[in-house]
Order: structure tokens, then C-alpha cells, then sequence
């Protein structure tokens, strides 16, 4: 027993002289953290890091297998799930391992707010935690597009579109995000990268820096009523109060942080076991517009959100909302460094929290439910209004069903029925010309997706002719004008971008 103790001991002596390790550890092991911060309030940063490390290492180990071109991606996770042992088992831990990872991340941000651990002198280590997790929620939305099926296929159009939408610079962001105009391998490459290599990179440097804070600044104490925050005596006070009820962090109050981080493991190896791995669900096919996409479960609230927004209200939201609240978040310490940090001293906060967390749970629960357009009265291949089909031509006529069998009232209304989500089409011949019609029809737009190769060039003629019979208070008009037949004028389809947020021309 011994001997094997001291070759132990004589290993660990050679790699110490060589790289000095060890006692900056141990000391970083026990650095004394006030005795009231030993509770249980105390545990979400380092679970946080437990779930970080158990997402590298499945990981890992799922990159070894993945193929991210958009030719293998699907089938590779079929391969996954099938035919590795456990596989299925290791992606649904590693995505069970995302969602718990952004609730412990949200919940230690809700935390150090309520505590008011975000003042003086911790400013620098709050604004780090909010880029925390804006990467984490990163990682999620890039790990759910890597599944590359339908909702994968949906959910990259929906962020290009609410890219497309930043003035001047929509078009080069849309191509910098999908590696071109559409969504093909090049964009599955540049998620497996930022997904892999790059996002997981910036989080682990920046919970370096923000470990490295904690132990430089220490822990935030419990915050008592009355014990005001003040620049010119906080660090007195702090280390004074450490001196007289300082305990070792390891082993008198990481216990609870293991504990508690162990519960948390078993949780996700439940939920994986249980509840098994995220999709892939139907491969990506932009054809199938009938398709009802939903995100993962941490962007439920704004896919609710914007299902609920009216049209004219999606684009200002899109844009000025987020730049508000995570400019908000990163000047909260440089505005409110001092004073209160107690709870019941500061009413606003705890509403403020209040709100937000029901509001999220309320549109959380919304999306799970809320179809693609809030109001769906044509979700099935609904015949079109006879009164659009009186004196049409055999060529609208066959525009009409083209209009049905594509489910274009998913999205838009004729007659008072159909979708909300784009306008009503009941005088889109008196909105826009031939032309633009086509346009819209084979680009896209706005939040309209591109049906370049949804549709064949007969069926996109079709489809115009019977459009441009739509005059509002006379739908049964017939455009009767044309200078030139559609065969004549209709260009052929070009690649397909990629499909944007859905809604209408």
C-alpha cells in the first residue's frame, strides 16, 4: 500500500515542479467565502458548469459520427439513433443537457439580480454573465439548426428573415449566417463550426474570466436590509466580514454546488431516458408548405410572440426590442452600482422579475399550442369561395386549384377565410402589378418565403393569372389586359433563397 502511495506522490511532484499547478488550485479550492453564502441559493453558477462540461464532452462524442453537409446531416442522426449503441441516448442527453443549461443560466442570472450581486464591485462580472447567456441561447438555437429537418429548415428561415430585417446591412448578415442566398451545405458547415468550435470557445473563455472575478472578488455576501452598497467602504466591509465568519469554499460550501450539480445531471440523464432525443422529425423539404414548425422549447415564447404581433408591428419589435432589453441588462450595474441590495428593499426589482417570468411562461405555453398563423381557418387544402371561380378562364381556374393544393391560405384570407399572417389577397390585383406578383411569388419577401422551387413554371403562371383576377369589390372580374401571355414574360425560377419568417406578400 505504500509503495503505490509513494510512486503517486513522486508522479505528482514531477508534474508539479514543471508546472506549479497545484497550489494555486488548492488555493482557489479553499479561498474563504462569507459563512452565509453557503446555501442553497448559492448553487446555479457552478451547476451551470457541470451542464457546460457534460455538453463539451457529449459533444464531443457526437461529432465523431455527425456529417454536416445538407446531403448526410438527417441521415447521419438517423444513423445516430439507430445504429450506434446508446447513441440515441447521447443526443438526447446532449439536448436535454441545452435546455437545463439555459434554465440553470437564466435562473443564476435571476439570481445575482434579486441578490443585487450586479453592484460595485462585481459591475464586470454581471455583464459577462448576460453575454453568458446570450452565447448559451446561441448554442441552443445553432444545435436545434445542426437536426437540419423540417423545424431545423423553418427555423433557419425565420432567423434569416429577422436578419434580412437590419437596416442596410440585412442582405450581408443573411449571407453571412446561411453562406449565401440560400440554405444549403454551406450553411450546415458554418453552424457545425459555430456550433462546435467557435460558440463553445467564447463561453468557455468567458466563464474563465468570470470564475477568475469570483475568486479575485469573492462571493457575493447574503444580502441583509439596511447594509447599503458603497464604493468607498464595500471592500472593507467585505473582507471584514469574511475575515470574522470566513469558511473554505471546498469542503464546507461546495458540497451543496456538488449536491445540488449531481441532481442536475440525473435530471437530464431522466428526461433522456425518458423523453428520448430531440427530433429529427420529416427531412427538410421546402415544398411541403403545409408544415407546422416549431422551435425548441427556450424560443417557444418568441415564436408565440410573433404568431400574436400583427404584421405591421413584427419588424419594429424584431429590431428595437432586443437591442432595449439586452442594453438594459448590460447598463442595470453601471447605472444602479450602489445602494439596496435586499429584495424587500426593492419592490421594483421583485416585480419586475415577476412579470417577466409570467409572461414568458404565458407565451412559453402559447407556443406549444399556437399553430403557425394565430388564426387558421384553412389549415387543410379548403376549396376556394365559388364566387372566384364564376367566369375565369380554364388557366385561372387551374390557378385556383394551384392556390388550394398549396395551402396558401395557411397565410392569407379570400372572402373573410384563411390565415392571418399575411394579407388578405381579396384585391391583390389592385395592390400590385403582373410583375411584382410574380416577384413576390418567386423570391419572397418581407415575411414571405421564396417558392422558386416550389412551384413548376405552369403552376406559377397558373397561379399569377388567377391572382390577377382578385379586384376586391369584383372578384369576379377578368383581368382582360395582358399585352403579353405568361409564357411570354414569366422568367424561369431561380435557386431558391432561403425561406423567411412566414407570412405575405
Amino acid at each position: 500500500m505504500a509503495a503505490p502511495k509513494k510512486r503517486a506522490s513522486a508522479l505528482y511532484n514531477w508534474f508539479e515542479t514543471r508546472l506549479g499547478l497545484g497550489a494555486p488550485i488548492m488555493e482557489a479550492a479553499e479561498h474563504p467565502v462569507p459563512a452565509n453564502t453557503s446555501s442553497w441559493w448559492y448553487v446555479f453558477g457552478s451547476a451551470a458548469a457541470v451542464i457546460l462540461v457534460l455538453q463539451v464532452v457529449t459533444g464531443i462524442l457526437l461529432a465523431l459520427v455527425y456529417s454536416p453537409t445538407a446531403g448526410d446531416a438527417w441521415y447521419s442522426l438517423q444513423f445516430i439513433d439507430h445504429n450506434v449503441a446508446l447513441g440515441w441516448f447521447l443526443r438526447a442527453m446532449h439536448g436535454w443537457g441545452s435546455d437545463f443549461m439555459v434554465a440553470i443560466v437564466l435562473i443564476h442570472l435571476v439570481q445575482v439580480f434579486m441578490f443585487g450581486a450586479y453592484k460595485f464591485p462585481r459591475e464586470l462580472t454581471w455583464i459577462v454573465g448576460v453575454f453568458l447567456l446570450l452565447l448559451t441561447l446561441a448554442m441552443a438555437f445553432t444545435g436545434q439548426a445542426l437536426r437540419f429537418d423540417q423545424d431545423a429548415y423553418w427555423g433557419l428561415g425565420i432567423g434569416a428573415s429577422i436578419l434580412s430585417r437590419v437596416p442596410w446591412a440585412g442582405g450581408a448578415l443573411v449571407d453571412l449566417l446561411l453562406g449565401g442566398p440560400i440554405i444549403a451545405g454551406p450553411t450546415l458547415s458554418r453552424f457545425f463550426t459555430l456550433h462546435v468550435f467557435i460558440l463553445p470557445g467564447l463561453i468557455l473563455s468567458l466563464v474563465g474570466l468570470h470564475v477568475w472575478m469570483v475568486l479575485r472578488l469573492g462571493i457575493n455576501e447574503w444580502p441583509m436590509p439596511g447594509r447599503l452598497v458603497s464604493k468607498k467602504t464595500y471592500m472593507q466591509e467585505y473582507h471584514s466580514l469574511t475575515k470574522k465568519t470566513g469558511i473554505p469554499f471546498v469542503p464546507e460550501a461546495a458540497w451543496k454546488d456538488a449536491l445540488f450539480a449531481a441532481a442536475i445531471v440525473l435530471s437530464i440523464m431522466a428526461c433522456a431516458l425518458w423523453f428520448g432525443p430531440f427530433g429529427p422529425s420529416g427531412q427538410p423539404n421546402p415544398t411541403i408548405i403545409q408544415t407546422v414548425p416549431k422551435p425548441d422549447l427556450p424560443f417557444l415564447w418568441i415564436y408565440a410572440v410573433l404568431a400574436y404581433l400583427p404584421p405591421a408591428m413584427e419588424t419594429p419589435f424584431i429590431l428595437i426590442a432586443p437591442v432595449v432589453i439586452i442594453g438594459a441588462m448590460l447598463a442595470l450595474p453601471l447605472v444602479f452600482g450602489e445602494g439596496e441590495k435586499h429584495w424587500s428593499r426593492r419592490p421594483a426589482a421583485v416585480l419586475m422579475v415577476a412579470v417577466i417570468a409570467v409572461t414568458l411562461g404565458v407565451f412559453t405555453h402559447l407556443g406549444m399550442y399556437t399553430p403557425w398563423s394565430p388564426k387558421m381557418n384553412a389549415w387543410s387544402s379548403d376549396p376556394v369561395p365559388a364566387a372566384y371561380l364564376r367566369d375565369r378562364t380554364p388557366l385561372e381556374r387551374e390557378g385556383a386549384i394551384v392556390f388550394q393544393n398549396k395551402q396558401c391560405r395557411n397565410c392569407h384570407s379570400i372572402g373573410g377565410a384563411g390565415g392571418m399572417r399575411g394579407p388578405a389577397l381579396d384585391d391583390i390585383a389592385s395592390r400590385m402589378t403582373e410583375d411584382q406578383i410574380i416577384r413576390q411569388v418567386l423570391q419572397g419577401g418581407g415575411n414571405m418565403p421564396a417558392y422558386g422551387n416550389s412551384l413548376t413554371p405552369a403552376e406559377t403562371t397558373a397561379l399569377v393569372h388567377f391572382l390577377l383576377t382578385l379586384h376586391g369589390n369584383r372578384p369576379a372580374a377578368v383581368n382582360a389586359t395582358r399585352k403579353l401571355t405568361m409564357h411570354e414574360r414569366l422568367p424561369l425560377p431561380p435557386e431558391q433563397p432561403a425561406p423567411a419568417a412566414h407570412g405575405g406578400t
